[in-house]
């Protein structure tokens, strides 16, 4: 059975996600998206922690 949320605690996730997250909104030619969900599935990641992974390896080789 699904967990139930209650107000309280989506208010504090909220908060906490304002506090230590930054937010980025990417677009993407259609298609684009699935193409990354079945890549970072093979990865056993999610979306968000592939592409993070994948920024942090792409700006660890600039430095």
């Amino acid at each position: 059975m699904p967990r139930k949320y209650t107000e309280a605690q989506k208010k504090s996730a909220l908060k906490w996600d304002s506090t230590n997250l930054d937010r980025v909104s990417v677009a993407l030619p259609k298609g684009k998206k699935e193409e990354i969900k079945k890549v970072a599935e093979k990865h056993g990641e999610s979306v968000n922690a592939f592409i993070n992974r994948v920024i942090n390896q792409a700006m660890e080789k600039e430095s």
